[in-house]
């Protein structure tokens, strides 16, 4: 199936029959909506409008603790920019030997492609991430300069990391050398210039997403709060997943 980008913002890589399925229905998360998050935010968005504007721009590697808001603040991005010629292609873990030939496809097109990989780490001794060069690193023939990675993963370094693999590092003339096994995890997450870092909120920051969610309840918001803070504890999680969890649970009672 062809893509027409002209009527379509985003697309998923279907692997087994080898085309990009047209997403007819995109999350309509907004910048605004996303609360705790304002530097994150700010510099992904002065990367991807560089990036818009035929600027030097950087791959970017969101990593942090899970439900903190990095997939939807590509997602927000996406629908920040979409009418300036904005898209997105989404791509998993497991087909990235395709990467290459979604690249081919779309490196002549007049609009600005992201490539997101979401959930994006590795597992000792997997190679599937070699692909990435294309988009990374290029390989005789540049990277197209309408193609962007932007990566999520809940790893720094993308792989797993061992204590055996520091056992071989060594100081040599007053500088530290790492195994071979850790500058290879290394060089991996090296390759995106930006890096962007997420974390739980506290209670305070918790409590202030929920009350975004419950912007217009007009009941108890100290019972709101404690029933709020409740559910946290039970999932051990105060991100702003776990509002949204909330939000959707707390409301269903007053169905």
């Amino acid at each position: 199936m062809q893509v027409n980008w002209d009527k379509s913002h985003a697309a998923t890589w279907r692997q087994q029959k080898s085309y990009l399925r047209p997403v007819k229905s995109i999350d309509p998360v907004s910048l605004d909506s996303l609360i705790g998050i304002d530097r994150q935010k700010d510099e992904l968005v002065k990367n991807t409008r560089r990036f818009l504007a035929n600027r030097p721009a950087n791959n970017a590697l969101l990593w942090g603790a899970r439900g903190t808001g990095k997939s939807s603040l590509v997602k927000a991005v996406l629908n920040e920019y979409k009418a300036d010629g904005l898209r997105l292609i989404e791509v998993f873990k497991n087909d990235l030997h395709d990467l290459p030939d979604i690249v081919d496809e779309i490196r002549d097109l007049p609009q600005k492609f992201i490539i997101y990989c979401d959930d994006f780490s590795f597992e000792e001794n997997e190679n599937t991430y070699m692909a990435l060069k294309t988009v990374l690193d290029g390989s005789i023939e540049l990277p197209p300069d309408n193609v962007i990675l932007y990566a999520t993963s809940n790893r720094r370094h993308l792989m797993p990391e061992y204590m055996k693999d520091n056992l071989d590092a060594k100081v040599i003339e007053g500088e530290l050398h790492h195994s071979d096994a850790v500058e290879e995890k290394i060089s991996l997450s090296d390759r995106f210039g930006l890096w962007l870092s997420f974390y739980q909120p506290d209670m305070d920051g918790y409590l202030e997403i929920v009350d975004h969610y419950f912007a217009g309840f007009t009941g108890d918001r100290h019972k709101l709060h404690e029933e709020a803070k409740k559910f946290a504890m039970g999932r051990a999680s105060k991100s702003g997943r776990t509002a949204s969890q909330f939000y959707r649970c707390y409301s269903a009672q007053d169905e």
